[in-house]
């Protein structure tokens, strides 16, 4: 069943309002209603319109492939696999979800070929084999009998499976309103107008079809409104209870731990410096102001998060610090391992001190503080290039008001033993520029680096911290970062806490840090230059140390881990999947497409060399005897078409001037048949016969009169 005339059109055009794509379905609408003016049209045989289909269904894969990859497919169902929550179950439902929108929407393009084929080809109708596997293998194991039979080769118009799918494809819009609606209820009115049955009068049609788009408009009304309120029902309480600690507000210290504290040679971050630029030596994800024993907080600045809009929009590019000059770039490639309150991955960006503008980094939403965290919400994965230089940073300036600077803030508890080592070290009244140097000399020389606390039996009433300055003098960098922050706000310096982590491992052309890496240090106030800067008292030797722990097959680990971040690269859309996508299917689309317009003409030539090299190795066709049939005909009597020989000789016998030949020629006959037809063929004496009897009888044909 054919659809009527403009009808496909017009859905196409109705497709491309809803779709936003408009253009394209006007141009779609154009070239399939321009067969009504067009006559020409094309033979197409069973295996022009399979090829067609197969180009079609490599369209709808190579499409299925590249949303898969743009909606966070393979994130989505690799997260699934590897920690099946609820959150992740809906992550993955609405990865799918959006890919499956994505193709329904583009059906009519990915189709469009097939039905463009159908349109401008002399056949009405398609046979269902062309399209179905399973019809195809069917009907092949028939009798040649059972394939003649109409059963057999069931045959359909796809106009109107088309019509059905460029309408759902429209359905897949992001429109408010009820145009929809009310464009899919003319389009059907219109196909049902075509098919109407003449057994009902016009107006009891036209009350039923009313009555039915009433029915709907009500129907849909009632399922957006249902819609509506199980959204505000979401229970987005439930995420919180699976939400991971990624506050940066807060960061608890083994302070006080006993036993050693075990590191990990994993590989958390790999870094690339631009050229021109040296890499950062640390990478800082927050700060903190309150030291409660054991943790810091954030304090009063623990909400304080802005949004950082793009600049310029969808440009992937974020300005931390507007206007800053940033001498120097670094690409970053980081893990984001906690989960937003709406399932998207969520964390803290390590990022070099002085960061004043990330590029090409693919968070959905970012954020940053007055502390210098930054927060991104987005891909498991990203990768994003930071710029940055020296000055300004990101942090806000410690408060003028002494009493409520918390940069300045030292628990009671652990103010006696900060001021014997002021007293030791004579500070006291000194200017920082003085003070720093000692300290960091202070620490450097009667400290050292360790990850192990043994049992402390130290003095009733001290803190971990205390017993560290004044006692054992060993820990690791939570306690140097910790003892230098206090010692400086002890002396009315302003300090903060921050963590992150170090960078000093060359790996290929960057770098790579691991979360034995993870540090701490202190970040302190430069009244002259109004900057925060970072200062590092632990000693240099905890990287000896830390490596003394190193594994001897951490180098099969960093295999792995290199395994595992080219796929996350995948798994995340941080790739160029899609571009290698393109480079596979587009060539193979293309060849099926030269083969489908081109490989028709080279079947009819290729067909047509056959027949010709057919007919000329057909046994006989050399035989002298057609050289006598062509004199003859010359005398006048002409062989008529599908005439047999003997007929034709018997009306050669009857001409007096040639009379005389008639016996030579039926034996010549004898030996062209048997040269012709006989499998055998002649023998050497035979074949040298033909030639001499019809030499013999071309000689007496010269001789005789015309």
């Amino acid at each position: 069943m054919k659809p009527p005339p403009l009808l496909l059109g017009a859905t196409l055009l109705f497709w491309g309002w809803q779709s936003e794509f408009l253009v394209v379905g006007a141009i779609l609408g154009v070239v399939l209603e321009s067969a009504q003016l067009i006559r020409t049209r094309w033979e197409f045989s069973d295996e022009d319109f399979a090829r067609i289909w197969t180009f079609c269904a490599l369209l709808l894969l190579a499409s299925a492939l590249y949303a898969f990859t743009a909606n966070e497919g393979p994130a989505s169902f690799g997260g699934f696999f590897s920690d099946a929550n609820p959150i992740t179950t809906t992550r993955a439902s609405s990865a799918t979800a959006r890919t499956a929108s994505a193709m329904i929407r583009w059906l009519p393009m990915l189709f469009f070929p097939f039905l463009a084929a159908q349109t401008f080809s002399t056949r009405e109708a398609i046979p269902l084999t062309v399209i179905s596997l399973i019809a195809r293998r069917r009907w092949k194991k028939l009798t040649p009998a059972d394939q003649s039979s109409p059963l057999a080769r069931l045959s359909f118009h796809i106009g109107y499976p088309y019509f059905a799918a460029t309408l759902l494809a429209s359905s897949f819009h992001p429109a408010e309103d009820k145009s929809f609606f009310w464009g899919l209820a003319g389009l059907l009115t219109w196909m049902l107008w075509a098919h109407r049955t003449r057994r009902v009068t016009l107006v009891v049609w036209v009350g039923l079809v009313a009555l039915a788009v009433a029915l709907g408009f009500a129907g849909q009304r009632g399922i957006g409104s249902l819609a509506g309120y199980l959204q505000e029902q979401n229970p987005q309480w439930l995420t919180r209870f699976l939400r991971r600690n990624i506050d940066p507000s807060h960061s608890r210290t083994a302070l006080g731990q006993i036993g050693d504290i075990k590191t990990s040679g994993r590989i958390v971050i790999r870094l690339r410096p631009k050229a021109g630029s040296a890499p950062p030596e640390y990478l800082r994800e927050a700060s903190y102001r309150v030291f409660k024993s054991p943790g810091w907080f954030a304090g009063s600045l623990k909400d304080d998060f802005e949004v950082v809009g793009e600049d310029p929009p969808n440009s992937a590019s974020f300005p931390l610090l507007p206007g800053k000059t940033n001498s120097a770039s670094i690409n970053i490639a980081c893990y984001l391992d906690g989960t937003s309150t709406n399932g998207s991955p969520e964390g803290l960006l390590p990022l070099p001190t002085g960061s004043g503008r990330l590029e090409n980094c693919p968070a959905y939403v970012l954020r940053k503080s007055s502390l210098g965290a930054v927060v991104a919400e987005g891909p498991g994965l990203v990768l994003f290039d930071a710029l940055f230089g020296p000055g300004l940073t990101m942090d806000l300036p410690p408060s003028l008001n002494p009493e409520s600077n918390e940069d300045l803030y030292v628990p009671e508890n652990e103010q006696a033993a900060l001021d014997e080592v002021v007293k030791e070290l004579q500070l006291r009244g000194q200017p920082p520029a003085q003070v720093l140097p000692v300290v960091a000399g202070y620490f450097a020389v009667k400290f050292t680096y360790s990850t192990w606390q043994g049992r402390d039996r130290g003095t009733p009433g001290t803190t971990p911290l205390s017993r560290f300055l004044l006692e054992n003098r060993k820990g690791h960098c939570e306690y140097f970062a910790t003892a230098t922050v206090l010692l400086l706000r002890q002396l009315k310096i302003p300090a903060r806490y921050a963590v992150g982590y170090a960078v000093h491992e060359p790996s290929g052309s960057g770098y790579v840090v691991r979360l034995s890496d993870a540090h701490a240090w202190c970040l302190v106030w430069n009244e002259t230059q109004q900057t925060w800067e970072d200062f590092d008292t632990t000693p240099a030797s905890w990287i000896a140390e830390e490596a003394r722990n190193r594994s001897p097959f951490r180098w099969l680990s960093d295999i792995w881990s290199r395994l595992k971040f080219e796929f996350a690269k995948f798994r995340w859309g941080q790739s160029k999947l899609r571009q290698y996508l393109l480079w596979i299917v587009v060539p193979g689309l293309a060849l099926l497409l030269y083969q489908i317009i081109f490989r028709r003409g080279r079947r009819r030539q290729a067909s047509k060399r056959t027949d010709e090299g057919f007919i000329t190795q057909w046994p006989g066709l050399d035989s002298e005897f057609y050289q006598l049939e062509k004199q003859i005909a010359t005398r006048g009597v002409l062989r008529k078409p599908s005439e047999p020989l003997n007929e034709w000789l018997r009306r050669v016998a009857e001409n007096p001037a040639l009379a005389g030949l008639q016996e030579p020629l039926r034996a010549l006959l004898r030996l062209h048949y048997r040269y012709r037809f006989d499998p055998l063929g002649l023998s050497d004496a035979d074949r040298e016969a033909l030639k001499q009897v019809t030499r013999a009888c071309l000689e007496r044909l010269d001789r005789a009169k015309p």
